[in-house]
């Protein structure tokens, strides 16, 4: 018994669903099913992960960008165009220049 269902009853219902739905689509059925829950599971296991605290922060301090918008507004403040620039190389010219600023400064 599954379910409190005999298999009398389990027979009808299944008798039902090749009646509703046909033989061909069950199988479509079942598969989109199985994607949803998947899917599901997906997203629940996403939003219930722990967040890393450092990460946290720092993307409370970014207030919402990316760090390559940061490295992009970092740049256009010491006067680089970063413009078709990998993001290592500005990231290094950012701060030999911001580097270079804060002894002049000094």
């Amino acid at each position: 018994m599954v379910g409190g269902l005999g298999p009398l009853e389990l027979s009808i219902l299944l008798l039902l669903f090749f009646v509703l739905f046909g033989a061909q689509r069950l199988p479509e059925l079942a598969n989109a099913l199985g994607r949803s829950k998947g899917e599901f599971q997906k997203g629940l296991s996403e939003v219930s992960a722990i967040g890393d605290s450092a990460r946290t922060i720092a993307d409370l301090e970014a207030g919402g960008r990316t760090p390559e918008q940061v490295l992009i507004d970092r740049a256009k403040a010491v006067g680089i165009d970063p413009t078709g620039m990998p993001v290592d190389e500005l990231e290094k010219k950012v701060d030999a220049l911001e580097a270079l600023q804060s002894e002049e400064s000094e």
